[in-house]
């Protein structure tokens, strides 16, 4: 059986930190100002560390999704990732965003077409048409897709100041090489690759690299697609939770993720309010260190 995200909420080990936006709001908004933030490396720009995934906004609905928006903006929340492949997602986070009046407080990122050849230029105006914005913070090659006729425009158009951050983004294993390519042989500031307690391969070059070279990094699938909420499903948080302020698994698995020095934001699909409450509290508090972190990769391991 997989657990969602929901059920793992329902379970109650985060109950306190996911009632809602009105429960919420008082201690939410009264720790806003203290946001764990990290830094871009290329620019030193800072920015909170936990951002939103909206590969399912299409199937969400509209009014969920701009409450949703609206939340993550008032608790601090600033990452927002998307790509030409996720449905209606760019379509709607223009739409909302331009409703909601909070362009200025989001860091946007997308990603070119995933499958075929394309006109670059064309691929880069069609997102910009659809988030309803004339700047991008990140734009990305999508599984590396067109790479070689993509690098120019991008940097073509980030010199236009149209784009703030380039790079790559892969979410499976099989392409890590490919990123260690692109970070060995191409100037870029920012890449996009999956990380997770039950997912730990890019730590071994794709991270150390990154750091390296000075190039920011956003971790996707953080909960493993789920697969971590199945593995402590019935399961109560380990003592270590506490030492580290984590009230709930995605909590507990988002500060795992973000503690990594190489790492600048973790980007948990998020359409609910009630994951906004509850993924912020990752940002709060404060990150495990170097043995912590090894700590809870043996209980991890250990299940």
């Amino acid at each position: 059986m997989t657990i969602s995200r929901r059920d793992a909420l329902k379970a109650g080990a985060g109950a306190a930190v996911v009632l809602g936006a009105s429960a919420a709001a008082p201690t939410l908004l009264a720790q806003s100002g203290n946001l764990i933030k990290k830094a871009i490396p290329s620019s030193g720009q800072m920015i909170t560390p936990i951002g939103m995934g909206t590969n399912q906004y299409s199937n969400t609905p509209r009014e969920e999704l701009s409450a949703t928006m609206a939340r993550f903006v008032e608790v601090g929340g600033q990452v927002m990732d998307t790509a030409a492949v996720y449905g209606q997602s760019e379509t709607l986070i223009g739409d909302l965003q331009a409703e909601l009046g909070i362009r200025d407080d989001l860091f946007i990122v997308t990603k070119a077409p995933i499958f075929g050849q394309f006109v670059p230029a064309q691929a880069l105006q069609a997102a910009f048409d659809k988030l309803k914005t004339d700047r991008v913070d990140g734009f990305l090659i999508h599984n590396f897709n067109n790479q070689a006729a993509l690098l120019p425009v991008l940097r073509e158009w980030q010199a236009q100041g149209k784009i703030r951050y380039i790079g790559g983004s892969t979410s499976t294993t099989n392409q890590h090489a490919q990123m260690i390519s692109l970070l060995e042989t191409e100037k870029v500031e920012l890449i996009q690759v999956n990380y997770s307690l039950g997912d730990r391969a890019s730590a071994d070059r794709v991270l150390p690299l990154a750091a390296d070279k000075g190039v920011a990094v956003m971790i996707n699938v953080p909960f493993g697609s789920s697969s971590l909420f199945d593995a402590v499903e019935g399961k109560e948080l380990p003592g270590i939770a506490a030492d580290i302020g984590a009230a709930s698994w995605g909590q507990f698995f988002l500060k795992y993720i973000i503690s990594h020095p190489a790492v600048t934001v973790a980007i948990p699909g998020t359409r609910r309010v009630a994951y906004v409450n509850d993924n912020v509290g990752a940002a709060m508090g404060r990150l495990p260190d170097a043995a912590e972190r090894t700590a809870m990769e043996q209980w991890f391991d250990s299940l």
